[in-house]
């Protein structure tokens, strides 16, 4: 499965070639589809699923939006570290579990940089929850792939 994925992706890769390294094209194309499916899935959580309506678990109250935010976040993180992993980052040789653990800090940083930049942008821009959500994820992944590149998925030297 890995091998078609990188050869899927790989076939692309000659139209990039004079903007930026393998690495980095991978790093896009893994990026942006798990940042496409996180999207998609606040897009529909916060329109169908919670309905535009606040959350009340009783002991807990949680506005849509960000509701919205945690169950995108609940399928986007494994699918997000298995990409990184086994298609972007495969010449690191951190333990697994090493990757998985800085990737988790990674992640949860992302998460609160997420929630933070949406209640910004929401709350005291009056933006709309999804544009916000696109003005968040732009800020978010320059910070991501920096993490990624020079933490999560070091390579020793």
């Amino acid at each position: 499965m890995r091998d078609k994925i990188l050869a899927f992706i790989d076939f692309f890769y000659p139209i990039m070639r004079r903007v930026m390294p393998l690495q980095t094209f991978r790093y896009a194309v893994c990026g942006g589809t798990n940042v496409l499916l996180d999207l998609f899935l606040f897009y529909i959580s916060f329109h169908y699923v919670f309905d535009k309506s606040v959350l009340d678990l009783g002991f807990l109250v949680i506005k849509p939006y960000n509701a919205a935010l945690l169950l995108a976040f609940v399928v986007t993180f494994p699918t997000g570290f298995l990409m990184s992993k086994y298609i972007v980052w495969t010449s690191s040789n951190l333990k697994g579990r090493i990757q998985l653990f800085r990737y988790s800090l990674m992640v949860l940083t992302n998460f609160f940089l997420n929630y933070v930049l949406m209640k910004f942008f929401v709350e005291f821009c009056g933006f709309f929850p999804t544009v916000s959500k696109i003005f968040t994820i732009f800020i978010v992944v320059f910070y991501s792939y920096m993490s990624q590149k020079h933490f999560t998925f070091k390579e020793k030297k």
